[in-house]
């Protein structure tokens, strides 16, 4: 796996989820108490999550974390 892949699977996966889900990233980033720019570093794969961050995006999505880490496709 290339540096930074899980980053960007997570990213992308969160996205999916998110869209899947009717949320805008500001209304989702809201929710979670996060800014909007933030969120969408996490969604670009610039940014790192911890594991309980993981947790709690997952929850709110209503998904089980590991699906935010399985590759796409």
């Amino acid at each position: 796996m290339a540096q930074g892949e899980l980053q960007r699977t997570v990213g992308a996966n969160l996205r999916a989820w998110r869209h899947a889900r009717g949320l805008s990233q500001e209304a989702f980033a809201e929710v979670l108490g996060v800014h909007r720019t933030y969120m969408g570093g996490v969604e670009r794969g610039e940014r790192n999550l911890t594991l309980r961050s993981l947790e709690r995006i997952a929850e709110v999505l209503e998904v089980d974390p590991r699906k935010l880490l399985e590759p796409v496709g």
